[in-house]
């Protein structure tokens, strides 16, 4: 039976603002993702919903995995109130606002290190917060955008795509802000103070791609847009088409990968209309190889590459892992104190599933948290608070009970 320590976040507290104000649709994704992440590694979260009196239905944010919810009433001197008395209990705030928001609530960073010098005050913006761009609204094709990342991703001769919402929203937002907050928390453990992460998308997306902007002056990306090594231009990295319509994915860039990719499409490199290290070669090669990779199918194809060295392998589908039952597991494997495991399953678990039972849908599906679920059982267990003593609900908020003791 394996057993572990605890998750390495164990015990650290987290607030977590949903979208209340007009950063709601940057926390749809952004700074739930962060929040997850920090409570697949043992912390506890609680969301902040906006107060409201109508049915309690599923938001559309299913990034909640373990959390919990209170709705608080922010226009309320009272619901302030109660979330200002929950901050020295509390480890760290996440907050997914426009910049000046939370000022306006009157719990800006001086306010909340004020009150607790410990609590880590994450900020999660699309743009710089001192760039042209601060006060607009953005999704991540906008941030990446002007990050210089989005011209990287597109074919030869087509207008630049986005990577989904991949890049700039998961990649350099969200788990930019969780090593933010994680780094913040070494810092406190020498410093004893906590500090404010500021995370943008377009610093977060950017420096993701240190890489290729450092090869644009040289050969290994300084061509145009889809003719570059890895961006589609190379015939020996690139998908292809099988027979049966599906795709493969070839990343034989070495020489010996190469010669393992020839030898599986039955070619010798006298077959081809070109070599692999003329540039100008490469589409008559490509085109070459499309062909090729259509005279088999895809589980022909795997038949022939599986357990070599050439780099081919089936590009596989969300909807044909889970009927595989792929595990979903935690980010990173840590050996001594693993996660939470995903997949559900019984609680003796190998570090790298992570630990405990999972959770319900092994995360290919989740339900969603309602505001207010969970979150009251959280005040008392981390406050020691109950309805009617400390706080009361008011308008379809918690709010502070004029008069309460701690």
């Amino acid at each position: 039976m394996a057993t572990h320590q605890e998750p390495p976040l164990t015990g650290i507290r987290v607030l977590e603002f949903a979208g209340l104000a007009p950063g709601k649709l940057l926390s749809i994704s952004v700074c739930p993702f962060a929040g997850l992440l920090l409570a697949d590694y043992g912390a506890l979260v609680l969301r902040l919903d906006r107060a409201t009196t109508a049915p309690t239905t599923t938001p559309s944010d299913q990034l909640t995995r373990r959390k919990t919810s209170i709705r608080v009433d922010m226009k309320s001197a009272a619901g302030i109130s109660l979330i200002k008395k929950l901050i020295p209990k509390v480890d760290v705030v996440i907050d997914p606002f426009r910049p000046g928001v939370l000022e306006k609530l009157g719990l800006g960073p001086d306010v909340l290190l004020g009150i607790n010098p410990r609590v880590i005050l994450a900020r999660m913006t699309g743009f710089r917060r001192d760039g042209k761009y601060s006060a607009m609204a953005g999704h991540d094709i906008n941030y990446i955008a002007v990050s210089g990342v989005l011209s990287l991703f597109g074919r030869q001769g087509e207008r630049p795509y986005p990577p989904l919402n991949i890049m700039g929203d998961f990649a350099g937002g969200g788990a930019m802000c969780f090593i933010g907050v994680l780094l913040a928390l070494l810092g406190r453990e020498r410093t004893g103070r906590g500090q404010v992460v500021e995370a943008n998308m377009v610093d977060g997306s950017a420096i993701l791609a240190t890489m290729p902007r450092l090869g644009l002056k040289g050969a290994s990306w300084g061509g145009e847009r889809g003719t570059n090594m890895l961006d589609g231009g190379a015939p020996f990295y690139e998908t292809y088409e099988t027979a049966d319509g599906r795709w493969v994915a070839v990343g034989a860039i070495e020489p010996q990968f190469y010669a393992a990719l020839l030898k599986g499409l039955n070619l010798s490199p006298s077959d081809l209309p070109g070599t692999r290290d003329n540039k100008s070669d490469w589409p008559a090669i490509k085109r070459f190889f499309a062909d090729t990779f259509k005279s088999k199918t895809r589980e022909e194809w795997e038949a022939i590459f599986d357990g070599t060295d050439a780099c081919v392998t089936p590009v596989l589908t969300h909807a044909e892992l889970e009927a595989q039952g792929f595990d979903q597991r935690p980010a990173v494997t840590l050996r001594a104190t693993p996660g939470y495991a995903i997949q559900e399953g019984g609680e003796a678990r190998e570090a790298a599933v992570g630990q405990g039972t999972g959770v319900e849908g092994s995360g290919w599906v989740e339900r969603g948290l309602k505001a207010g679920d969970g979150g009251e059982e959280t005040l008392n267990s981390w406050m020691g608070w109950t309805r009617g003593r400390q706080f009361v609900e008011s308008k379809g908020g918690l709010e502070w009970r004029d008069g309460a003791k701690l």
